[in-house]
């Protein structure tokens, strides 16, 4: 899409709130909040069209601060929206006979919505900027063996390596990772926001990552508009084991009585919407199950949308680990994922199948995570 008429789009959104705002505010800081509206309507569409990640120290600014000013704007926008919902109410009881003072309410609501706004935009800054904390997650198996009880794996997802998320951030994932000492690792989808060429350099530190038996990966939708093929290449490269609807077999513990009942199916499956970018990556749980001993007593499936569980459960899956959700990111937006997941966070059941989502290591676009913090997990294995 081009520029002009996302810029067109913004300038009409803010003007919106600047409408119902400004007139109830005193003048002087009506035109102060009038000017900030308006440099923030331009910087918007620069924030989320922009890339930043080798055009230079000015223009890699100007996508912080556009990125910076949406997150602001969406939680002044809808308290704007929620201010006028108050109002009306406010107007309504007034009708009917209640007291109310409607110019004090006007004012002073005017003066709280960009307040909050301003709290929540920089509590969700630092929300989003500190590294992810550890959520520790059990699930229960029917019928796990002892061989794997206690057999964990660390997840971390969505974290968007691009505009505002370059080595250093991911260099401390990485570290709070190996810290866990897990027995795999598993990186379901949305790595990356930019091509190879932009941002190869800056996933280094996913190399050093450390467990027992390897890192796992799945491609999320993220990755095909980047260039999925070639981030499948270029994490070959480091070592990272790339699923696509298929499976590998890990032998947990050699030292086992019975060998065959420590084997973990590891499988993975490509992003939920992948035959849109390319037939040849369609979805497909049954296919990564295709061969797997039948003799494993627990088979685990990576795939990026939570709404791959239907078809994953029908596999014979018993646990499957999922992202995309963010949990929302921010509020209120957590509240809408429920209509195209059918999970928006932590541990649910659907039939004989468990299913993790994760809220994300990093964010999408906006540096800003409000009621729904990023996650690294550990999932442990328990029997049931």
């Amino acid at each position: 899409m081009a520029i002009a008429p996302v810029t067109l789009i913004s300038l009409l959104f803010h003007g919106l709130i600047a409408w119902r705002l400004l007139p109830d505010l005193p003048s002087s800081l009506g035109l102060f909040m009038g000017g900030l509206l308006l440099l923030s309507a331009l910087l918007v569409p620069k924030g989320l069209m922009g890339r930043g990640a080798q055009a230079g120290v000015w223009n890699a600014a100007l996508v912080w601060a556009g990125l910076l000013c949406m997150g602001g704007f969406s939680s002044l926008l809808v308290l704007t929206l929620l201010r006028d919902g108050m109002l009306f109410l406010a107007w309504g009881a007034h009708t009917a006979g209640l007291v109310l003072d409607l110019a004090a309410l006007r004012h002073h609501s005017a003066l709280a919505v960009p307040l909050l706004a301003l709290l929540m935009t920089v509590l969700g800054f630092w929300n989003a900027r500190r590294t992810a904390t550890v959520v520790r997650v059990d699930v229960p198996i029917a019928n796990l063996p002892m061989a794997l009880h206690g057999f964990t794996m660390a997840q971390i997802s969505d974290i968007h390596v691009g505009p505002t998320i370059k080595t250093h951030y991911l260099q401390r994932i990485v570290n709070r990772v190996n810290s866990l000492g897990a027995h795999m690792v598993a990186i379901t989808g949305d790595l990356v926001d930019g091509s190879v060429h932009e941002l190869g350099q800056h996933i280094a530190p996913l190399a050093q990552l450390q467990s027992t038996h390897g890192t796992f990966f799945v491609t999320g939708n993220h990755e095909y508009y980047s260039g999925a093929h070639s981030w499948i290449k270029a994490l070959r490269a480091l070592g990272i084991r790339v699923l696509m609807n298929e499976h590998v077999v890990i032998h947990h513990s050699h030292d086992s009585q019975d060998a065959q009942r420590a084997m973990v199916v590891v499988a993975g499956i490509a992003d939920y919407s992948a035959h849109h970018f390319d037939e040849s990556h369609r979805s497909d749980p049954h296919a990564a199950l295709d061969q797997a001993p039948e003799q494993a007593l627990f088979k685990l499936l990576l795939a990026h949308q939570p709404r791959s569980a239907a078809v994953a459960e029908q596999a014979g899956f018993d646990l499957q680990l999922s992202g995309h959700t963010h949990g929302g990111q921010f509020w209120p937006w957590g509240y809408f994922v429920r209509f195209q997941q059918p999970f928006t966070a932590g541990l649910h059941r659907l039939g004989t199948l468990w299913v993790y989502t994760s809220r994300g290591t990093g964010y999408w676009g906006p540096p800003k995570r409000f009621g729904a913090p990023s996650e690294i997990t550990l999932l442990r294995l328990v029997a049931a």
